[in-house]
């Protein structure tokens, strides 16, 4: 157990304000919240970001993704057929974009996600990217507690 760095929100509550903007502006749009946490979830992965797993995991469930699902997100190549085409852009593209630095998007990457993700939905998604990786950041970086952990683990 890692002790927590620093608690934003307790020396700057004001600091958060334009990231849940973000936020309200991603979940009024049409990615619906299924498809949303699969892409949190595969961010923090990445990531490795326990505060965000811990969070999103269980939004997930409450948009009825599936646990099985969730258990294979990590190696979803290897389990296509539990993720629709939309879900797998998506996931492909959130891989990408959280990983920049390995090499860019690649040009397929970026084509299935157009395909699937037409006008408007394309920049949505780009922004649920981009959100979810400034969160994993911040939570990362300060050692965010869990929340509502038992007193012994």
């Amino acid at each position: 157990m890692t002790t927590e760095r620093l608690n934003i929100n307790e020396i700057d509550p004001q600091a958060f304000q334009p990231m849940f903007a973000m936020e309200k502006y991603i979940h009024a749009g049409t990615l619906g919240e299924d498809l949303l946490a699969l892409v949190k979830i595969r961010a923090s992965q990445i990531n490795g970001c326990a505060y965000c797993l811990d969070m999103h995991a269980k939004e997930a469930r409450e948009a009825g993704v599936d646990n099985r699902r969730l258990d294979v997100l990590a190696g979803w190549r290897e389990a296509t057929i539990l993720f629709t085409a939309r879900e797998q852009a998506a996931i492909a593209l959130t891989e990408a974009v959280t990983m920049i630095s390995a090499g860019g998007v690649p040009d397929d990457v970026w084509a299935a996600a157009a395909e699937q993700f037409p006008g408007k939905e394309m920049p949505l998604l780009l922004m649920a990217i981009s959100a979810i990786n400034v969160w994993n950041r911040l939570a990362v970086s300060t050692h965010q507690s869990l929340p509502n952990l038992p007193a012994a683990v």
